[in-house]
């Protein structure tokens, strides 16, 4: 087994190899002049099972260009099995035809991705886990909800209620609140356009509880803060959020510092920005453990499933 990484990640990439208790594959990865991307493998991997580290972040698009140069440097390198790993997988929210004469954005970054010479996809929390079926290739779909749970149990919060920002995160945030004991609630939200939302109301008793709005992406915050503020209306006591991949783009730092938002715990799918990292309302969890522990069970040919629990 040997494990790479592109540039989007390298601090989460460290981590994993740190729990896998080996060293990063050797490879030199740079720009030429003009911008294109210049890739070399700097040691052996015949045969080998190679795990290339790779997350979508602010810099989607060249870091895709990356991981494909990267995976056909390994398939022309003789690599027994190439392994993608993508901790947040760039453009899994377009993965439908909403209006006519529109790609399908998921669809053609998996083919992409197969076509270069993946044999195996490791990701976590996709946006819909319908995206699995975009691939013929093994795709394991991790979840970051034990880590997130696991923090949320220390707080020791009584009266909790879970609360899923829109209808289509109900399945993923009642799975979250079963894990907690928790209560359920859903705020039923309209979206005019494209990272615009508009609150309606809440569905759900929340008056004198605890809310965490769960999620699995947070964005420009939009629909984050406006669910906050809809939930104080309604009577939240505390407010907190539980996001897995913090993309974190445009106003969205401005509109948490802001907002009646106590605490938004993440996780380091995406590296944050300096202001992000400054943000006393982020809080920022590891998958390493989650990530190194699912490519040490690719490799020995034993069960992932266990992980998913």
């Amino acid at each position: 087994m040997k494990v790479f990484t592109g540039s989007s990640n390298t601090a989460l990439a460290r981590e994993i190899v740190d729990y896998l208790k080996i060293d990063l594959g050797r490879c030199v990865l740079d720009r030429f002049s003009d911008g294109e991307i210049h890739f070399y493998i700097d040691e052996n991997v015949r045969g080998e099972d190679v795990f290339i580290i790779q997350s979508g972040s602010s810099d989607a698009n060249s870091h895709l260009m990356e991981l494909f140069i990267m995976i056909d440097a390994f398939k022309r390198s003789s690599a027994g099995r190439i392994t993608a790993v993508i901790p947040y997988f760039p453009y899994a929210r377009q993965d439908w035809k909403d209006r006519p004469r529109v790609p399908i954005s998921a669809r053609l970054v998996s083919d992409l991705i197969e076509k270069a010479g993946a044999n195996r996809i490791l990701t976590m929390d996709l946006h819909s886990p319908q995206i699995q079926g975009f691939f013929s290739i093994p795709v394991d779909n991790l979840m970051a909800a034990p880590v997130l749970a696991n923090h949320i149990k220390t707080l020791k919060l009584e009266d909790l209620t879970i609360v899923s920002p829109d209808a289509g995160g109900v399945g993923r945030a009642r799975v979250f609140a079963q894990r907690l004991n928790a209560k359920l609630a859903i705020i039923d939200k309209r979206r005019p356009a494209p990272n615009v939302a508009k609150v309606l109301h809440v569905i759900g008793e929340v008056a004198d509880q605890n809310v965490v709005i769960f999620d699995d992406i947070v964005d420009t915050a939009g629909t984050l803060t406006l669910s906050a503020d809809a939930l104080v209306k309604e009577g939240a006591k505390r407010i907190f959020s539980a996001c897995t991949h913090p993309v974190l783009t445009g106003p969205a730092l401005d509109r948490i510092d802001k907002s009646k938002l106590e605490r938004v715990f993440v996780t380091n799918t995406i590296p944050l920005t300096e202001r992000a990292a400054a943000s006393g309302k982020l809080a920022v969890l590891s998958v390493a453990e989650l990530f190194g522990e699912a490519i040490r069970r690719i490799n020995e040919g034993s069960s992932v499933s266990s992980l998913f629990a």
